[in-house]
This record gives structure tokens, sequence and C-alpha cells, in this order.
């Protein structure tokens, strides 16, 4: 059985998720029927934060849902599109925006972005107050384990807020009334978050997440190691407050302080990326196990969120979004027909040659399809075949209006699965180790060493032959090796890549000008808080 912590925090529930600090809760549990022991504590101050990294409600959860953090590192890039297919997926010029980078600050679907971030880390300000309030509860050892962890789930959410709005408010405290809120520059924002992992990282347990157990869904050690790998390696972007004027700072010259030791940010990163190493991670001989319906056991996977359609409300739209009508219906349940790669990611994948890369049939659904031995078919007979190089941003007077696009395969189906295939028991991949040796290669590289062994490892187990770590290589390998699992924005930004014209993707004005690299302060949060400042450009 997995095993998974559920209690909510009536305290934390009842806050306001909109002028998220002033509103005093009303009608609740007294404290001391909440927190009458160091169990009661963690369960629901410190457990309770785990049911907000996977969801089942639109604009919520890292992954696995529709409109939210996923969907805007992913669907505004090279990488995926859903295209107008006559009638369906218009939604309001929502997923065209996306596409064309066309998005503005009134745009609803970013605001519940904003406040799903800021949700948790009023929850984890909340919890860490509650800690240190009942904290005679608690052995000292206790207060350490607890405050480290929500200090660390605290952080990580930061993270995805300052990657995607670039300044953005530290919180000081629960009580914080919306009118001394301020936004702190985006290198403040990033180093509070460095410090704030690396100060907690050895009061974590150094434990595989991914494992069922104890710490199974947890941020652990690793799991902060990772996340300052991922700091490191993208510290340029980070640490520029002005992401408007073609430059950065260097990689290089950008020093961070390890035991007392100052590396710069490429060390930085491939010191986070060895410690990884040592904590016993290592590629899967197979690429799809990590992916399985029960993918538990991977030794490659570094954080995930647990499904299980049973015990969980978490959901995974991206299978059933992506799958055409009939090819869902060939597995008893339902599809959308919507998302599909683009040409530039079938292109990166040799699709029409002699040579494609060996991830193209483990990542993609192309041409005809066939399960349980017979080929799918539309409701006039024919088969259903996707035709990947028919892609447009709108389809509606193309002949492959339904059939245009390459489709998600990646994940192993689950024919037992839920709610037309939206809860299955695969486990949604957050962050692995082949992500880890692909940045240590990066940095590498960046450092003005030779990344090949890490670029090449990854290759290896999935029979490619070697290739130099050069940066577009890596940038293509990036593409390859983690498709469809939500890293292709930031990618393309620290490469400089996105602002540009690529593929169907014609530059906007606003790409033009440099600002499009961090969304806009969503225009309902400024009216909440005066305060905030707009994003340039916006």
């Amino acid at each position: 059985m997995k095993h998974r912590f559920f209690a909510l925090s009536v305290l934390a529930m009842s806050l306001s998720l909109t002028s998220c600090l002033d509103e005093t809760p009303k009608d609740q549990i007294p404290e001391t029927e909440i927190y009458d022991s160091a169990n009661s504590l963690y369960v629901n101050a410190v457990a309770s934060l785990y049911n907000y990294i996977g969801a089942h409600e639109e604009g919520e959860g890292l992954q696995g849902t529709c409109r939210g953090i996923y969907d805007y590192n992913t669907l505004t890039t090279d990488e995926a599109i859903i295209p107008i297919r006559g009638g369906n997926w218009y939604d309001g010029g929502l997923w065209e925006n996306m596409y064309n980078h066309t998005w503005t600050a009134t745009d609803t679907d970013l605001y519940n972005v904003w406040k799903y971030l800021y949700k948790v880390i009023v929850l984890s300000t909340k919890s860490l107050e509650t800690i240190e309030k009942h904290k005679a509860l608690l052995t000292e050892q206790q207060r350490v384990d607890y405050t480290a962890e929500v200090r660390a789930v605290r952080a990580m959410y930061y993270y995805y807020a300052m990657d995607m709005f670039g300044r953005i408010p530290i919180l000081q405290s629960s009580t914080q009334k919306t009118a001394d809120i301020r936004q702190s520059n985006r290198s403040d924002v990033f180093w509070y978050v460095v410090k704030e992992l690396q100060d907690v990282a050895p009061l974590l347990a150094n434990e595989h997440s991914n494992l069922q157990g104890n710490y199974y869904g947890r941020v652990t050690r690793p799991v902060a190691w990772f996340l300052l790998a991922k700091l490191s390696l993208n510290a340029e972007v980070y640490t520029d407050d002005d992401w408007t004027d073609s430059s950065r700072p260097d990689g290089k010259t950008i020093m961070f302080d390890i035991d007392g030791n100052k590396k710069n940010a490429w060390q930085t990163c491939i010191h986070y990326c060895d410690l990884i190493t040592a904590a016993g991670y290592k590629l899967e001989a197979d690429y799809t196990k990590n992916f399985a319906v029960h993918n538990e056991g991977s030794t490659e996977n570094i954080f995930t969120i647990p499904l299980d359609k049973i015990l969980y409300l978490n959901e995974f739209h991206y299978l059933f979004r992506s799958r055409h009508y009939a090819h869902g219906g060939a597995y008893s349940g339902a599809s959308e027909n919507g998302t599909c790669a683009t040409l530039h990611t079938m292109a990166v994948n040799g699709f029409g040659t002699d040579t494609p890369d060996a991830r193209l049939d483990m990542n993609f659904y192309t041409g005809k399809v066939e399960v349980d031995g017979k080929y799918v078919t539309l409701d006039d007979g024919t088969p259903l075949e996707y035709k990947p190089l028919a892609v447009e941003e709108n389809l509606t007077a193309s002949p492959y209006l339904e059939t245009a696009g390459a489709r998600m395969k990646k994940y192993e189906v689950d024919r037992t699965a839920y709610s037309d295939g939206r809860m299955p028991d695969n486990d949604i991949v957050l962050y692995r180790y082949a992500d880890v040796l692909l940045m240590k290669s990066e940095a590498k590289v960046r450092n003005g060493e030779s990344g090949d062994e890490e670029i090449n490892a990854v290759r290896s187990r999935v029979g490619m032959p070697s290739l130099p770590a050069t940066l577009d290589n890596l940038l293509n390998e990036r593409l390859l090796e983690l498709v469809w699992e939500g890293w292709r924005r930031q990618d393309m930004i620290r490469f400089g890549t996105y602002g540009k014209q690529y593929d169907i993707h014609t530059q906007s004005e606003a790409d033009k000008k440099g600002y499009t690299t961090v969304f806009p302060i969503p225009e309902k949060a400024h009216e909440l808080n005066p305060n905030l400042k707009q994003n340039p450009g916006y």
C-alpha cells in the first residue's frame, strides 16, 4: 500500500486565498484540539502541505492539471502546442496566446497560478509559526526537523514563483498586513531561496523521496540539492534584475558559499549534482521504467507526485488531453484531442529521417496507433493516423484538423485508471537523475570543461551514439530526454532562444523588447495590493 499523509490543517485552510493575510479565521476547531501531540503537529502543520504538490483543480499543483505551472512552462515553448482545432481549443485565445507570448496581466489563469503559489507560501509560513508556538509538544530534534522540512517546501514554492514572475514578495509572517507587503528584486529572492535551501538541506532526511515508506513524496535532502543545482545553473538569469537590456551577469563571477569555500555558479551546480550522485541515484537501464504505472521503485526519480486512484485526488491530465478521442476510447476511456508536439520537436527527434532518436517512439505517438494488437479506427472505419508534420497554430481549414501532431506517450497507460484516464497510478515525475547529469554536463561546458561523459551517459542509456557536449547539443538533448517534463521554458530562457522566432512561432513585439522571459504580475494581485509594481513592459 502506498503511504501518504492526508490531514488538512484547519487553520491553514481557513486563510483567505485572495486578500491573503488580513482575514481572521472564523468557526475553527480550537488549536488545543488540533495540536495536542508531536504527531498531530506534524500531520497538521507539515504533512498537510504535501496535499498541494499535486492537485485535481485547474491551475493548481506543480504538475498534473491544466492551465497551471506546467502549461505556462511547456505550451509557451518550441516543445508543444495546443492548436485551434475547428470549434475546439480556442478557449478565448488562451493557448494561442501562450504559444505566441501574447498573454496579459489580466489573464485569469496567470492569476490562478499566482494564487496557488502564494497559497502554499502563506500556509508554509503559518506552519512555521504554529510549530514555534507549540514547540513544547516537541523534542528539540523534532522542532528542528519539522521546521527544516517546512522551510524547504516554502523555498521550493518561492523558486517557482521567482522563476515565473521575477520580482515577488517575501513574506515576513502570516499576520503581515497586505499594505506592508513589498516586492523584492529577483536577485534578492534568488539569494534568499539559495540560503534557505543551503541552511535546511543538512537538516533534512537523506532519503530517496520517490520510494515508498515514511519519506515517500516528501522534500528530502536530495530534493533540496536538486533545487540548488537548478538555481545555480540558472544563476545568470535569476541574478539579472534587468532582463530587458540584453545582458546578464557572468556565471563565472557569481559566487556561492559552499561550506566556507567560494565556488562560481557552474562549480556550485557541479557540486550539488555530485552530492546527488553520491546519494545513490543512477540511470535506469530502461528509460520507460521511470514512467511506468508502478514507477515508485525507480533508481532515477528524485521527486515525484504520488498518485493512487484509490487513495488520492491528484490527477494527471496530459495523456488524456493529448490523445485523439478514438485513441482514448480504445482504452475504454476518453480523451480531449488537444496537445501535440511542435515541428521543432519532431525535427530534433529526427522524425521522418533514417536516423530518428531512440526516444521518439518512447515519448510520442506518431502515424497509425495500435491498442491490443489492433489499429485504432475513426468513426468511418479508417485507421487513426497522427500526422506529426501537419501542425499549424490554427487547423480549422486543415484536412488534418483532428489528426495533426505527434501526441504524448511518455507515461505508460494505466488500463485501470479512473476518471477517463486522468487518475492513474503512475507517479508524476518532477525531478530525476538524467536531468542531474545534463545539468552537470552543461555546467562543465559553461565553466570551460568537457561535459562529454555526462551527456553521453544519458545518450548511451537509450542506445544513441556519442556527441560532443556543446551548448547546442545540450539544448537539443534536454528536449530529447526531458520532453513532457515541464522544463523547456526555463531551458530556452537560459540558452537565449525563448524570445526568438522558432518553428511556427512568430516573434511577438513583446519578445523583441525582451520582457516575456517573465510573466506579468497579475492585475488582480495588484488590485489587492497596490504596492506590487508591474514587471517591465506589461
